[in-house]
């Protein structure tokens, strides 16, 4: 049992492995219990709870996984509140501050690919656990959770309805429903077979032209990740509409494989990472809908957030990579939205969490309120700031753990003065290395905690010197 305690690691969000090596039956029944019992010995005394939300994604017998889990804590004497049904991540941390539950347990993998798996810890708050917690986790793996003299009960519940009711709650629904009946607004949703499949139509009725809506555990052979390289089928289809029919505005909405994630694709069938949606939401929400707070961004966010952010007078904390550094901003201060460049995007208004469809549901209203596509909204700012870039990230696997380690030997060693023939103005450390150069561009060069992979970020004027910058970081590390 220690050795296999000892492999099982949580990243920036949950533990994940592939199905049948790292990510079995027999790890989770270890993860599960284990889990429960610490979000009893953290939240008890707040909540008051013995309640566990179990929730899952549509991946390769994710609902089984989801049935052991319940079966596991049950066990140990906690009562199990277990989805019926697929639903976003989302879902089921709403569904644990909603109903007063310790936290929910969800499996799901998010956006990785088909092979893998994961369990996501969420707190009673409504969001993920923050590092201390899940570190606990992994303490208590070796030590286990013994079997309860009187187990627990075990009840199915729906996570849609309370979930869909308080996200209509939080824009003008009618108005959206409207604008996409009467063709003012034709809305393509491509939910990449994911757990957001069927959540648009639940908001805004069966107008919502959605794609990749059938369950395919393998994700088309992709990964259900809300990137340019998965999405040929989205851009097709808003180039053949745009062709047929040019009234009135269209836009393409991309969720992740549990829908904690979005990008958009204009009317011009142009990519728009979170870099240009949370810019485009901060000018909504205080225009629009006068709000008012922080605006919380990880180190990897574009320059243009801290831009928009100033002409609203709203101040920014920025924190590392990994969603639950925003969560317990959240916690801690007011919050108007907090956001992260892989595409979670949370709000002070809801719950400490990422969450896509409430993310979709605000540009979508921002659309419609401004009447703008949305590339034409992202120019305005551009040109409102004075700031113009473009941006690009890749992922860069490794040979191995050990060449990540020198490598990182390397930066702390030998740092670097000059990138790709520009001098080295600073260099942050929040979260791996973020190199500001001569012409206001930058590079951020970090490493996955869990695999040997570097990830290479990079915005600069033009997307030709991103492209120069990364070949340049990508020769470095090679």
């Amino acid at each position: 049992m220690p050795v296999v305690a000892n492999s099982i690691k949580f990243g920036t969000d949950g533990w994940r492995g592939v199905i049948g090596d790292e990510f079995t039956f027999e790890r989770l029944a270890l993860v599960a219990p284990v889990a429960a019992k610490v979000l009893y010995d953290t939240y008890f005394s707040t909540v008051g709870s013995r309640t566990i939300i179990v929730g899952y994604d549509r991946r390769f017998m994710a609902e089984d996984f989801a049935r052991a889990v319940a079966d596991t804590v049950t066990a140990i004497g906690f009562d199990v509140l277990l989805s019926e049904s697929f639903a976003p991540t989302p879902a089921y941390s709403w569904a644990a501050k909603q109903l007063n539950a310790l936290g929910a347990l969800v499996i799901t993998a998010s956006h990785n690919p088909g092979s893998y798996l994961g369990l996501k810890v969420k707190g009673y708050f409504g969001g993920s656990v923050p590092p201390e917690v899940t570190k606990e986790i992994e303490a208590q793996l070796s030590v286990g959770v013994p079997l309860a003299a009187t187990p627990g009960k075990q009840e199915k519940f729906d996570p849609w309805p309370s979930y869909t009711e308080a996200l209509e709650g939080k824009v003008d629904i009618a108005k959206l429903r409207e604008a996409i009946a009467s063709g003012k607004l034709t809305l393509f949703a491509d939910v990449m077979h994911g757990a957001a499949a069927g959540g648009l139509a639940k908001l805004l009725g069966n107008q919502v032209k959605e794609i990749n809506s059938e369950r395919d555990p393998l994700f088309g052979g992709g990964a259900p990740e809300p990137l340019p390289k998965y999405l040929s089928k989205l851009f097709e289809v808003i180039k053949a509409h745009r062709e047929t029919d040019k009234s009135g505005l269209t836009v393409g909405l991309v969720f992740d494989g549990d829908c904690d994630r979005i990008a958009a694709v204009d009317g011009e069938a142009n990519f728009l990472s979170s870099q240009v949606l949370i810019p485009i939401l901060i000018d909504h929400l205080t225009l629009r809908r006068g709000f008012s707070g922080e605006i919380v961004k990880t180190v990897s966010g574009s320059d243009l957030m801290p831009l928009v952010a100033a002409q609203h007078n709203l101040s920014v904390f920025e924190t590392a990579v990994g969603y639950k550094y925003i969560a317990d901003r959240m916690l801690a201060a007011k919050v108007l939205l907090g956001g992260e460049e892989s595409g979670g995007i949370g709000y002070g208004s809801h719950i400490p969490e990422r969450d896509a469809l409430l993310s979709a549901l605000y540009v979508l209203e921002a659309i419609v309120e401004s009447g703008l596509d949305l590339g034409e909204y992202y120019r305005h700012l551009q040109k409102q700031t004075g700031f113009n870039s473009a941006y690009d990230r890749i992922d860069l696997p490794l040979a191995s753990m050990e060449v990540r380690s020198r490598l990182l030997q390397q930066l702390q060693t030998q740092p670097l003065t000059e990138i790709a023939g520009l001098a080295v103005i600073d260099c942050q450390t929040i979260d791996g290395y973020k190199y500001r150069l001569a012409d206001k561009s930058w590079l951020m060069i970090r490493f996955s905690g869990t695999e040997p992979v570097l990830r290479l970020y990079c915005e600069a004027p033009t997307i030709e010197q991103v492209h120069q910058t990364l070949a340049w970081a990508k020769q470095w590390a090679e």
